[in-house]
């Protein structure tokens, strides 16, 4: 794969056979992010688990002191008072039946995370199919399934994250834009891999965390000591 020109004068500056720690990490996403807009910083975790097993699957929600830098749309499974509370709290979109036809047959995604009152899953689980696949199924663990529709609607704005496991059993996060400052970051990253390592499942074997990268959107992967986190 052909690079660009700037992604290779950043590249320069990262060495791949060291780990950094996360200070000098923070400090190198920032001078390697040199596209024309806005970088994503984005952290990658591998994890020594096996997320086959229900007993080893890592999974759940923090919120990151200094948000995503990214505005969140949104959408509120809810009827009644809870469907009045999610619009108070700022939801972008509030519905109930009449959202299903819009999603399945129209294709309509103009939103970043679900969420439900309990009440509503059932309405909800009938867009499995569609919902699943894209990682926008309102789950328990993530706090996307409550009643407290005003307090989830303000966490997810407040900059609120889901952490999963994928296929290879790596979570990948967002941390935050490039431009924000390296405390913003630091504190970001650190906020994430906390919630992480208390998320370790009792099952889990041997080193729990195998390696951590973060990189911006166009910039090249940087690795960071697990060492100095677990």
């Amino acid at each position: 794969m052909k690079r660009g020109k700037k992604y290779t004068e950043a590249a320069k500056l990262v060495d791949r056979a060291v780990q950094y720690d996360v200070a000098e990490a923070i400090d190198l996403v920032k001078k390697t992010a040199v596209a024309k807009f806005d970088e994503t910083v984005e952290a990658h975790i591998r994890l020594g688990v096996d997320g086959r097993h229900a007993d080893q699957q890592v999974r759940g929600a923090v919120v990151l002191p200094h948000g995503t830098g990214k505005t969140v749309r949104v959408l509120v499974f809810a009827k009644g008072d809870k469907a009045t509370e999610a619009e108070a709290a700022g939801a972008d979109y509030v519905g109930a039946e009449d959202l299903i036809p819009r999603i399945q047959n129209e294709g309509w995604f103009e939103f970043d995370v679900v969420v439900a009152t309990p009440d509503m899953m059932g309405v909800v689980g009938r867009l499995g199919r569609v919902l699943g696949p894209k990682g926008l199924m309102p789950n328990p663990k993530a706090g996307t399934v409550t009643m407290d529709v005003t307090k989830a609607v303000n966490d997810i704005k407040a900059g609120k994250i889901e952490y999963r496991l994928d296929k290879a059993n790596i979570i990948h996060c967002p941390v935050g834009k490039a431009s924000f400052s390296e405390e913003q970051l630091t504190d970001n990253f650190n906020t994430l891999m906390d919630a992480i390592i208390k998320a370790k499942p009792s099952s889990a074997k041997g080193q729990y965390l195998k390696s951590i990268t973060i990189s911006s959107t166009m910039g090249p992967g940087i690795k960071v000591s697990p060492l100095k986190l677990a």
